[in-house]
C-alpha cells in the first residue's frame, strides 16, 4: 500500500497543466492522497480538482490572508493536513541596474513572503507529524543573468527552510525545498522555444538535457514521504549544480534575444502559478 493512501495534501501552484505543481498534485492523487489544489488563477483549477478527486481553492500566495484561508479550507474539508507543497512562483526579470522597485517588491511578496506564509500556516494546520516542501530555484545558488530579484527571493527562501526545519522539528514536521534547474514546462515554453536556447542550456547539464516536471514531482514525493530528511535544499537539475548556467553572450542572438524570450515568459505567466 502506498504511503500516501488517504493522506491529506495541499498543493499550491497548480494552475498550469503540465507545470511542476500540477504534476506533483497528480502524482500525490495517483498514490492515494486526497489533494487540495490551489492557484492564483482559478479558471481550470476546479476541473483539475474534479479529475483527480480533489478540492480546489483559489489562493494568491503573496497575500497572507489568502494563505490562511487555504489552510482553513483544507481543515474544513478534510479535518487535517499531512503534507503541503508550495510550487507557486513568479518570474521577475531584470538586472540590479534596471529592475524596478515594484518588480522587486512583487518578487519578494510571491517568492519569499509567500513561502513564509505557507510554511507557517501549513505547519499550524499539520500540527504534528508531517512534511512541507517548497520550490526554490537553482538560480538562488548559480547566477543567471537578469534574474536578480527572483533569485534573491529564492535565496531568502533557502535560508527560511533551514530555520523552519529547526523550528518545527520538535513537532516532527519536516521542511525541505527543491531547487529545480532547467525544467521544460508550460511556464518555460516561451523561453526554451526561442532558437538555440534549449541547446545552450543543455550544454551545461551533465545529463545533457532539460528536466521534466515529472522528475521534480518524484523529488517532491520522496521529501513528503517517510524520509529522515529535513532542512535541505535538493537540486533537481540533472547535475547542473556541479557546473553553471550559460552566460548571456553564449545564447544565439545574445542578450537581446534572451531578454526578449524571458520577457515573453514573464508577461505570459507572471504570478499565475
Amino acid at each position: 500500500m502506498s504511503y500516501f493512501k488517504d493522506k491529506i495534501a495541499v498543493v499550491l501552484g497548480c494552475s498550469g497543466e503540465g507545470g511542476m505543481g500540477y504534476v506533483a498534485a497528480e502524482r500525490l492523487a495517483h498514490e492515494g492522497a486526497k489533494v487540495v489544489v490551489s492557484a492564483r488563477s482559478f479558471d481550470k483549477l476546479k476541473v483539475f480538482a474534479e479529475r483527480i478527486g480533489g478540492h480546489a481553492v483559489q489562493c494568491d500566495v503573496g497575500k497572507e490572508m489568502e494563505v490562511k484561508a487555504l489552510a482553513r479550507a483544507a481543515l474544513d474539508r478534510y479535518g487535517r493536513v499531512d503534507v503541503a507543497v508550495n510550487a507557486a512562483g513568479m518570474p521577475v526579470n531584470g538586472t540590479i541596474a534596471d529592475v524596478s522597485t515594484v518588480s522587486m517588491q512583487r518578487a519578494i511578496e510571491v517568492n519569499y513572503f509567500g513561502n513564509v506564509y505557507f510554511i507557517r500556516e501549513m505547519a499550524n494546520a499539520i500540527g504534528r507529524d508531517g512534511a512541507i516542501v517548497v520550490f526554490s530555484s537553482m538560480s538562488s545558488t548559480h547566477p543567471l543573468d537578469g534574474m536578480v530579484a527572483y533569485a534573491s527571493a529564492k535565496a531568502a527562501t533557502d535560508c527560511l527552510v533551514r530555520y523552519a526545519a529547526l523550528e518545527y522539528g520538535a513537532r516532527n514536521i519536516r521542511v525541505n525545498s527543491i531547487l529545480p534547474g532547467v525544467i521544460w514546462s508550460h511556464m518555460t515554453v516561451p523561453l526554451f522555444s526561442a532558437p538555440g536556447v534549449e541547446a545552450t542550456f543543455s550544454k551545461e547539464i551533465p545529463l545533457g538535457r532539460l528536466g521534466q516536471p515529472e522528475e521534480a514531482a518524484e523529488a517532491v514525493l520522496w521529501l513528503c514521504g517517510p524520509s529522515y530528511v529535513t532542512g535541505l535544499q535538493i537540486p533537481v537539475a540533472g547535475g547542473e549544480q556541479l557546473t553553471r548556467y550559460p552566460y548571456t553572450h553564449e545564447f544565439p542572438g545574445g542578450k537581446e534575444a534572451l531578454t526578449s524570450a524571458a520577457s515573453a515568459q514573464a508577461q505570459k505567466f507572471g504570478g499565475k502559478e
